[in-house]
């Protein structure tokens, strides 16, 4: 589940007859064919110096069902909602270029979706589906069976019906929710990212060591990776029946290794956000570690997904938050305020103080001071607050 504007998304996993299967299937054929269509005639417009807007491209759409009799057989709000999303991709994109944004930070422009490497994905709108019998009706009469793991909490107000890359069809459901407060502790925590540990935090009973799914799951996912490459299909050849099958066996096994992921990540923010009133958080974005030595350890311990079960968790029940701006945080000591004069080694793994003395592990003083910069120390462990701090309230 992800929240954001007091909205929420519930998954739940689909069963359906092979006729529903072949009517998302159909609908999604005609949707794909509508984005490339559009891709198309975004190309056109750059070239000739014209506007291609949502409204240019739904009068595009209406007069191509006018006639079009294979597309008009299809429902029309998929493929309405189809080109909302493409124009929203595309505006994101051009804003990037606008910014002046480095390539590698860009939304790349809307490219086309081919027929065996694109993953179906319809959205709904209010009017677009219903629930009834507990089971979910699109238009066009469609009707899936939804697994109903837990209630919704309210009416949804748009469902997006997908496949995932292992075959398995799924319904979210966006949902309006309510702030689930849980009671007062009085504890404040600060939270450091790493690799060694994943979460290092003032608390010892609340660190996140690193689990490791990833590298438990090598053995496998290399065995598949060799299968793929004997069977890879030559340029511009259909892939065979083994390729293919080696291919979902990979992708299921990343599937399982992601879901191991998050469910760590959602346990601990659990535990955290039920212990404590207020949470200082390092404002860490992992991208970076991509491109070093550490890139694979530092994917296995899926530092942003648990930051943001973190953030959301907190959003949740009604906690403070506060996303604090890591420049400098294993510099600066966590007692007194003072900053090293050079940067620490990462061998080094010890932080001592050069003014006051105090000596600590380098991970559990970076914590410390999150919660000095975010205005969290508590009273009687001097108050002070380095130069140049940013704190970012989470919205």
């Amino acid at each position: 589940m992800t929240k954001g504007g007091g909205c929420a998304r519930y998954t739940f996993r689909l069963r359906m007859s092979s006729w529903a299967c072949t009517a998302l299937l159909a609908e999604w054929d005609r949707c794909r064919w509508i984005w490339n269509e559009c891709v198309a005639r975004s190309k056109k417009a750059h070239r000739d110096g014209e506007k291609c807007g949502p409204a240019r491209l739904d009068r595009m759409l209406t007069e191509a069902r006018a006639v079009t009799p294979w597309l008009a057989e299809g429902a029309s709000m998929p493929q309405q909602q189809l080109i909302r999303d493409f124009g929203k991709s595309r505006a994101k994109a051009l804003k990037d270029i606008k910014d002046r944004l480095p390539q590698r930070q860009r939304a790349g422009m809307p490219k086309h979706k081919k027929k065996r490497e694109a993953d179906p994905t319809l959205n709904y709108t209010r009017r677009g589906f219903r629930l009834k019998d507990r089971r979910l009706h699109l238009v066009g009469g469609i009707v899936l069976t939804v697994v109903w793991s837990r209630e919704l909490p309210a009416e949804p107000s748009s469902v997006r019906v997908y496949r995932d890359s292992i075959g398995h069809w799924y319904a979210s459901f966006v949902v309006r929710t309510e702030v689930q407060p849980l009671p007062a502790t009085g504890a404040v925590i600060g939270v450091d990212w790493g690799v060694k540990e994943t979460a290092t935090t003032t608390s010892d009973a609340h660190d996140l060591s690193h689990a490791e799914h990833g590298r438990k799951t090598q053995a496998k996912l290399s065995r598949y990776d060799r299968m793929m490459a004997r069977r890879r299909p030559a340029k511009g050849q259909p892939a065979s029946k083994g390729y293919r099958n080696a291919k979902k066996q990979h992708a299921k096994a990343c599937k399982k290794v992601a879901r191991q992921r998050q469910d760590t990540g959602r346990k601990w923010a659990k535990k955290v956000v039920t212990d404590h009133d207020a949470i200082a958080v390092e404002d860490f974005r992992p991208k970076f570690l991509a491109r070093t030595t550490m890139a694979r350890k530092a994917a296995d311990a899926a530092i942003g997904a648990t930051k943001r079960a973190l953030i959301e968790m907190g959003r949740k029940h009604g906690r403070d938050v506060r996303l604090v701006h890591p420049a400098y945080t294993t510099m600066d000591c966590g007692r007194c305020g003072a900053r090293a004069k050079h940067a620490l080694p990462l061998s080094e793994r010890t932080y001592t103080c050069i003014e006051c003395g105090a000596m600590s592990s380098r991970d559990k003083n970076s914590a410390r001071v999150m919660l000095v910069r975010a205005g969290l120390n508590p009273v009687g462990a001097e108050g002070a607050r380095p130069p140049g701090a940013l704190l970012q309230e989470a919205a």
